[in-house]
Formats: structure tokens, C-alpha cells, sequence
């Protein structure tokens, strides 16, 4: 029979270690992150449903951002042991450069809706991680704004081709003048996508206070409150849009977008060329063939055309299609370092991040975005140490399978 007694003080004092308080509210919603899951579950309490959707959303259906993110779950992970995997380095080139971590930060629109923190924030916690940031020409702050915030990061430009082609090119010198030293041409938005979510909540840009938006946004005072005590949302590329995003876009896109176009940009750019939006094996050949240094296999996010091809999937052709005359990166559906594993494993040369770092930006600003950082991190360290390699460049497609 078991003979029970009472814990002594000290006993009790061994195991009873109450978690240190955090006085600070944003560290305090943020300490309670794991992952990005958890990270997007806090931004969607934070912010009104339209700004959430916005980033949360795809186009029509949502099938490709469905089958994206699928597709890594059905990733098999083949691991060695007995490595000797106590030192990890994350660190690669990429165009030439080194990153500190085998992922950048990518081009996203409107990102001081988000939080008002906006494209600094994020372009702050690159600079810090040494990795690349993407100003997008629809980003809220303007592209010296960015430069000078964060004056050693490595910044890209991303460029969407304008009706004014005068435009571009005003645009494409200033970004170079201010130090960005790769541009990213997008070249999947002929026209708006179907953003069901954007069209259903009413979203214009800036946002409205319609008798909806105002009844959410009692919900949501500190973002209505931060939006409207710090400076207007201004844009990268023009001065205001009183519209909706799918009238943005048709308006100022020019959808006659062609390989002569991208000649045009070529010959305007004078650093690095990136082409952001392939998605078949041939489109990669044939702008690789007209000068461009990198392709990125990306359907927009699922935000444009439903049903569109994986990335992923498509990694293994383009690579043989490409055949090492440029650098093949990949986005869409990434939301761990699992997945940023896989990719590379695949033979990825980086991958980029938009969702996952916006739902730290909206959870919890700089912060939120520095949190989003280090879990991807510690999550790629993680899943190398377990697969048995040491650097990005020991991993092989032997280590990642599609089942």
C-alpha cells in the first residue's frame, strides 16, 4: 500500500515556477505564440475582419491557396543520423549576397493598413536578421522612406508594369538611386484577381467607416485608433486612391504585359532582374533567355488566378528547364520553416514570406514581425538538426519527397 505524506516547502518551491509577468501587452499576446498558426490566430483578434481578410484571402474559391498549402503537408522528410548536427548555418547566397537565413521578405501591398507600423517595421527586422526586404509598388511607405529606416538592409524593389510607362521608369530610378539593388518584376496581374473576401467586405483603400466598418471597428478600437492619430496612408508609387484594390489595379495595370515589356524593363533596370509570377517550366526558359538572373514560381498567394498551378509541384521542371543560367526561388503556402526545408531540399534557391510575417506585423508590430522571424528560424534549425544536415547546401532532394 502506498504511504502518502504532505510536501514540504522546499519541495513545493522545486516545481511550483510561475511564468515570469510580462508587463507589456503586445510581448504578452506575443510570448504566447508558438508558430505561425498561433501568430495568425492573435492578428485575427486584433484587426478588423476586411484588413484580416484581406491578408487571409485568395482568390475566387481559394483553391490554390488551399492546394499550396496541401502540397507541403504531403511533403515526406528522409532523415540521416549520426551527423554531428550541434552547429547549423542557415546561411546562403543569393544573387550573389549572402543571407543570414535561406528566406527573404516579400512584396506586400498596403502593408500600413496592416499595422501602422507598416514597411518599416518589417524592413527594420530584415536588416536586423541580414536578410533581403521587397518594397512593393504598392507599399504604404515610399521607397526612400524605406532606405532611409533601414539603411543597411538589403532592399528590392518589386514593379508592376503601368499603363504610364513614364511612371515605371521615374519609379525604377528612384529605387535605384535610393540603393535597392535588385528589382522584381510581377508579372501574373494583367488584371485584378477575384479577392471574394475584399469584394464582400466592402474594402477600399484607405479603409472607409461605413456603418459596417464602424460597427466592427468598435471591436477594434486600438486599430481604428492608430490608423487615424499617425500620418495618412500614402503609397510608394501615387499620391491617394479613394477605390477599391480590383479598381486600382484595372485602372493603373497594363494589361498588354509582354516579353517586349520585359526587354523594356531589362534594358531601364541596371542591377539584378528577378521575375516574380512563373508558373510553367517554358515561361521560366524564355525570361532567363531575355536576361532575367531569377524566376520565382508563385501564383500571387492564390490571389489572382484559382486553380492555378502549385509552385512547388512545379520546382523540379522549371529547375531542369532553367538548367543552373539562373536561380529558381519559390513562394505560396509557406507558413512554417518545415516548409522553407522543403522547398530548398527541392532544390529552391530561397523562398519568399508575405501571410506569415503579416500576421506578426498585425499581431504585434515590429515585434510581431520579429516574432514571426524567429520562429521560422528556430523551426528551420529544427527540422536540418533532425534531417541531419548542418548547412542549407547539404540538403538534397533525397531529404524532401512529395508523397
Amino acid at each position: 500500500m502506498t504511504k502518502r505524506r504532505l510536501p514540504r516547502p522546499r519541495e513545493l518551491a522545486e516545481i511550483l515556477r510561475p511564468k515570469p509577468i510580462k508587463l507589456n501587452p503586445t510581448e504578452r499576446r506575443l510570448a504566447n505564440a508558438h508558430t505561425i498558426a498561433d501568430l495568425r490566430l492573435i492578428a485575427r483578434r486584433r484587426c478588423p475582419r476586411a484588413v484580416f481578410d484581406y491578408t487571409d484571402g485568395a482568390a475566387e474559391q481559394e483553391e490554390s491557396l488551399r492546394r499550396a498549402r496541401q502540397t507541403f503537408r504531403r511533403v515526406e522528410f528522409h532523415p540521416n543520423v549520426l551527423r554531428g548536427v550541434s552547429d547549423v548555418d542557415l546561411g546562403i547566397e543569393i544573387l550573389g549576397k549572402r543571407s543570414s537565413l535561406p528566406f527573404a521578405f516579400a512584396p506586400t501591398g498596403f502593408t500600413r493598413m496592416m499595422h501602422h507600423e507598416g514597411e518599416v517595421a518589417v524592413a527594420r527586422v530584415a536588416q536586423r536578421a541580414g536578410i533581403p526586404y521587397a518594397l512593393s509598388t504598392m507599399g504604404t511607405t515610399s521607397i526612400e522612406g524605406v532606405a532611409a529606416a533601414a539603411p543597411r538592409a538589403r532592399r528590392w524593389f518589386q514593379l508592376y508594369v503601368w499603363r504610364d510607362r513614364g511612371a515605371g521608369r521615374e519609379l525604377m530610378d528612384r529605387a535605384h538611386s535610393a540603393g535597392y539593388d535588385t528589382l522584381m518584376l510581377t508579372v501574373d496581374t494583367p488584371v485584378a484577381g477575384a479577392r471574394m473576401r475584399d469584394v464582400r467586405n466592402g474594402l477600399t483603400i484607405p479603409p472607409t467607416l461605413t456603418l459596417r466598418t464602424f460597427l466592427d471597428g468598435a471591436m477594434h478600437p486600438s486599430w481604428w485608433f492608430n490608423l487615424l492619430t499617425t500620418e495618412p496612408l500614402t503609397f510608394a508609387s501615387l499620391r491617394s486612391w479613394g477605390g477599391t484594390i480590383a479598381d486600382l489595379i484595372n485602372s493603373l495595370f497594363d494589361p498588354t504585359l509582354n516579353l517586349e515589356t520585359l526587354d523594356w524593363v531589362r534594358e531601364s533596370w541596371p542591377g539584378k532582374l528577378v521575375v516574380k509570377g512563373i508558373q510553367n517550366p517554358e515561361d521560366a526558359r524564355a525570361v532567363v533567355a531575355r536576361g532575367a538572373d531569377a524566376v520565382i514560381l508563385s501564383n500571387h498567394g492564390g490571389r489572382q488566378l484559382d486553380r492555378a498551378p502549385v509552385p512547388l509541384e512545379l520546382l523540379p521542371a522549371t529547375l531542369e528547364s532553367v538548367d543552373d543560367k539562373a536561380e529558381v526561388w519559390l513562394d505560396t503556402g509557406i507558413l512554417s520553416g518545415a516548409d522553407i526545408v522543403a522547398a530548398l531540399a527541392m532544390g529552391a534557391r530561397t523562398c519568399l514570406i508575405g501571410r506569415a510575417y503579416l500576421y506578426g506585423l498585425m499581431a504585434g508590430g515590429e515585434r510581431g514581425v520579429q516574432r514571426a522571424l524567429d520562429i521560422l528560424r528556430t523551426e528551420i534549425v529544427r527540422t536540418m538538426q533532425l534531417l541531419g544536415v548542418r548547412t542549407v547546401d547539404e540538403l538534397r532532394p533525397s531529404h524532401a519527397t512529395l508523397r
